[in-house]
């Protein structure tokens, strides 16, 4: 069975590096699972920075979003699984989503009668996709590792979708840590272990 690992962090925290060494420890065959799309030079630029600084012998799926169906696919695998990241996996499922609602119904002007739900469709579906994954993460063979980011800890975002893209990214990350048998958060380069004490401190919390 899978030791699941989450490793989040803010930008440029190293989260990314740290997560790479992880996979790299068993000195077992990594698969490394990106999910990126480029759509312009600086983001080419970026993914050519993180292409350089793994190995080149580590096996390569580029999927932007059906992580369910690569992870059932390498369920019996004997080797890391180190997906690279979360939140650009839900940034592609959310705008394919939104994309799909506007072609399918025209929003109606927000008034106290008609506000929007806590949830929308496609949030609702993103998150049942990532309890899923979540899963499986935790009942495949081969040991899986998830790099994710923090995106709600600076300015609140000015417009609707960012701020959904961002309460997503927060309420993913929790369901991630959940099933996770680690969690680390990633500041400044330094790993913390984040899941044991949190979880010993919520019990505290809930035997009061």
């Amino acid at each position: 069975m899978s030791r699941f690992t989450l490793v989040t962090g803010g930008a440029r925290s190293g989260k990314s590096t740290f997560a790479e060494l992880l996979a790299a420890q068993p000195k077992l065959p990594v698969i490394y699972i990106a999910t990126a799309q480029i759509w312009d030079g600086e983001m080419a630029l970026r993914v050519k920075k993180h292409q350089e600084q793994r190995p080149s012998s580590w096996r390569l799926i580029e999927e932007p979003s059906n992580v369910r169906d690569i992870l059932i696919q390498l369920k019996d695998e004997d080797g890391v699984i180190l997906l690279d990241c979360v939140t650009l996996w839900l940034t592609n499922l959310l705008l394919a989503g939104q994309a799909k609602q506007s072609d399918q119904t025209e929003q109606a002007p927000y008034t106290p009668e008609n506000h929007p739900p806590i949830y929308t469709p496609v949030e609702t579906e993103i998150l049942t996709m990532v309890q899923d994954v979540a899963r499986l993460a935790q009942e495949i063979r081969p040991q899986v590792i998830f790099v994710s980011n923090e995106v709600g800890q600076g300015i609140v975002p000015e417009n609707p979708l960012a701020r959904a893209y961002r309460d997503l990214a927060g309420r993913s990350n929790q369901i991630l840590a959940r099933h996770a048998d680690h969690v680390y958060m990633v500041v400044a380069g330094l790993p913390i272990d984040i899941k044991s004490s949190g979880e010993k401190l919520l019990a505290s919390l809930l035997k009061e």
